[in-house]
């Protein structure tokens, strides 16, 4: 403990020091050449140098004391080489007794530096940015502490304030300027919500200059820092106390913000960092800016996700700390019509922005797990992520097109591609008001055949469009993403209280629940995610519930007491084979036996069905159909694992197409047996959303349709104007073609017998 408060002091004395040489006259090169003499006094250090990342990831020396001077400026490293070039590439510190035995030591005869023998090396990081490294060495075979380690991080982060000033270096030489700025752009990403919005970007850009680093009194920082933390605290319970926070996953997602908020280890750090002498900005931006370098070399997509909520509540504490909400960019003057741009956002940064003016979020990173995914489609904002360098594309207040839909953003567009898109964005406006005038109307084709449309939901907020879009009932809920938007596993009484919820909201209407379907790329912050070369054929769905038998049962435990009184149906994921769906089976079996044990008041009845997504099950349909209530094909599973193709690889997903022969044939073998066997047959997947393969699973067989809310409308009226009688003899012409794909034959179909598409 007394060399830690050793330290402290020293650390405290350095920083004061620096203040008064960055205050002082003399050029940017003058200040840094008596910043790296203060800190090879301070530190003991016979060695101590300072490099700056230039364009084209090279660090250049820029200042030392103890090494030749003739080196200045001479001396370069690119990134990834030598012990300074590693430091740069992996952004964390480096403390080596004996330098030049590691085996990335690259010797650079110019310096002189072959007499010193121990080095302790710091990442100099701006932002998420590494702009420098400084370096102390000795000539004897030094062990640097933590301590040490961490003073010299501090010190980096004064160093930083200089090094971006561009009294050092032109910034352009920093980072380069692309010179077709001003140019239209289109740009590709990835959909994480759907729908189209065209309007102007804001640039959302939360970074608070910190105008102050070293601190007078440690305490008053500290104190300063926890009426920041309260106002914080404040400010989402007054979030909660919202009408439209009242349910809901999105509420979920910032109960899990306010467990980050309280997160004793990232606040440990922030408060260290002051005690050693830094204000309580500088001590916030400091923790932040090094877990966000070293967390940049994790791949785990949920870690990586959840450093976006750490980053949301750093910014917001800059905010409290330097004022107040009003410091927040863009969000006070937002104007009609804005288009959000950012390199991600946090939660609770989402609500910052009135979500009547925003017409779409536009992000560089992000992904459909995201927790600000979850808000924006629960605020029904269309988002396009992974859109890669799109800040630096991009000015305030140009025009934008955020097309969710195609995870495409279009940056100044022509007028044509514009003026095209408000007419469509138009047109859908009137189509769906036409829709909606079918909402009372059976689907039901011109012969009178009656086919089943019932809607795909994962969140409480779906609900809504059950009544509005006239849906026969849910045909499935996604049971994951209330799982995905927490940070723990949910209790059994938690989840009773939610399928209850969706049970009371869908009013009599059927339910088809889906137990738990991660995996893959569905990760659940609870568990550790398991490395695997194809997480697609993996260990994911049921072989993940079935493997943890007691997450199974806590679901269809609350399951049951969900729908005491009412009628319930439960769908097994991802079954391979029958026997899978036996050992499924027998623990919900064992469930209703346990709820009848207990007295507990019983569904009226409770029926069980299997996704068909594994070609190898519909092998086995004779066994498996005796078991069965209804069975329901999830097309985008089966496309991948029928035609062996990546759905994710942009190289070969579009390849093969769903209204090839193989596909037709395979839902038309599915329907003859399931017709046999008088088990009710439906398709849940994206086939059963666009009326163009609506029509042809129709034809295939096919009497009920699960698809997305939008799309209700659109394959309703498709089945209103089709003979049904037609297109089943056409298709039977069709099954034994060897063309690659049947759509251009059916898109005439449809044209020639009046279908509309």
């Amino acid at each position: 403990m007394m060399q830690g408060a050793g330290m402290t002091s020293v650390s405290r004395r350095l920083l004061g020091r620096l203040r008064d040489v960055m205050a002082g006259s003399g050029s940017a090169q003058e200040r840094l050449d008596k910043v790296v003499k203060l800190i090879a006094v301070d530190m003991v250090a016979e060695v101590c140098s300072c490099y700056i990342m230039r364009a084209g990831e090279v660090l250049e020396l820029f200042s030392t004391e103890g090494l030749k001077k003739e080196s200045v400026h001479q001396t370069r490293l690119r990134v990834g080489e030598g012990l300074v070039g590693d430091i740069a590439a992996h952004a964390r510190p480096l403390a080596l007794a004996d330098a030049q035995s590691h085996p990335n030591f690259v010797f650079r005869p110019e310096t002189g530096e072959e007499i010193f023998h121990s080095l302790m090396g710091v990442p100099i990081i701006r932002g998420s940015r590494v702009v420098g490294v400084v370096v102390v060495q000795n000539r004897t075979m030094r062990h640097y502490t933590d301590e040490e380690i961490e003073t010299l991080e501090t010190v980096a982060m004064v160093l930083a304030e200089l090094v971006v000033s561009g009294e050092l270096v032109n910034r352009a030489e920093l980072v380069p300027v692309d010179g077709n700025a001003l140019l239209p752009l289109r740009m590709e990403g990835v959909k994480l919500n759907g729908g189209v919005g065209v309007g102007v970007a804001v640039l959302h850009r939360p970074r608070i200059t910190i105008q102050r680093l070293v601190a007078e009194d440690p305490d008053a920082e500290l104190e300063r820092l926890k009426k920041a933390l309260t106002g914080i605290k404040l400010a989402l319970e007054e979030l909660f106390s919202r009408p439209e926070m009242r349910d809901g996953e999105h509420r979920d997602v910032l109960e899990t913000y306010r467990m980050f908020a309280e997160d004793k280890g990232w606040l440990n750090r922030i408060n260290e960092a002051i005690r050693t002498g830094l204000t309580a900005e500088a001590a916030v931006q400091k923790v932040h800016d090094d877990t966000r370098a070293r967390m940049s070399q994790i791949t785990d997509p949920y870690l990586r996700e959840r450093m976006h909520d750490f980053e949301d509540l750093a910014n917001r504490l800059l905010q409290h700390l330097a004022g107040g909400d009003d410091q927040r960019p863009g969000a006070a003057d937002l104007p009609d019509g804005a288009i959000l741009i950012g390199r991600n956002l946090g939660p609770m940064e989402l609500f910052d922005y009135d979500p009547k003016r925003l017409r779409g979020l536009v992000l560089e990173e992000g992904s459909a797990t995201s927790h600000v995914a979850i808000v924006a489609r629960a605020l029904d904002i269309p988002v396009v992520g992974r859109v890669k360098d799109v800040l630096d594309k991009i000015e305030p207040l140009d025009q934008v097109i955020c097309d969710g839909d195609n995870g495409q953003v279009f940056i100044r567009p022509p007028d044509d591609i514009r003026e095209t898109y408000i007419d469509a964005i138009g047109q859908r406006q009137l189509r769906q008001a036409v829709y909606a005038r079918l909402r009372e109307l059976p689907a039901v084709t011109r012969q009178g055949v009656r086919i089943g449309i019932y809607m795909n939901a994962g969140l409480l907020l779906d609900l809504q469009h059950l009544h509005d879009s006239g849906a026969d009932g849910i045909g499935l809920y996604r049971t994951e993403l209330p799982f995905m938007a927490r940070s723990s596993l949910p209790d059994v009484a938690a989840q009773t209280l939610l399928y209850k919820k969706i049970l009371d909201q869908s009013e009599g209407k059927p339910v088809v629940f889906r137990t738990l379907d991660v995996g893959g790329d569905k990760v659940l912050p609870y568990w550790n995610p398991y490395e695997e070369d194809n997480p697609a054929l993996g260990w994911r769905s049921i072989r993940i519930t079935l493997d943890r038998p007691a997450v199974m049962r806590s679901q269809l435990r609350a399951l049951l007491r969900a729908a005491q009184g009412r009628e319930l149906s439960v769908m097994f994921p991802m079954i391979a084979e029958v026997s899978e769906f036996v050992q499924a089976k027998h623990i919900l079996d064992k469930e209703l036996e346990h709820e009848r044990q207990a007295g507990s008041p019983m569904p009226t009845k409770v029926l069980v069905g299997t996704m068909l997504e594994v070609p190898a099950l519909a092998l086995q349909l004779d066994a498996l159909l005796p078991m069965v209530d209804f069975v329901s094909i999830g097309s985008n599973d089966l496309t991948q694992f029928l035609f062996a193709v990546d759905r994710g690889n942009p190289r070969i997903a579009e390849r093969y197409d769903p209204l090839a022969p193989a596909m037709i044939r395979f839902m038309r073998y599915v329907a003859v047996k399931c017709n046999q066997y008088k088990v009710s047959l439906s398709v849940c997947g994206e086939m059963a959303g666009r009326p163009l393969e609506a029509m042809t699973l129709i034809g295939a067989g096919i009497r009920n349709l699960s698809l997305s809310a939008p799309n209700i409308g659109p394959v309703k009226t498709m089945i209103r104007s089709l003979d049904i009688g037609a297109l089943e003899a056409y298709l039977n012409t069709l099954l034994k073609s060897p063309d690659h794909s049947l759509r251009n034959k059916l898109k005439t179909f449809a044209l020639d017998h009046g279908v509309v598409l």
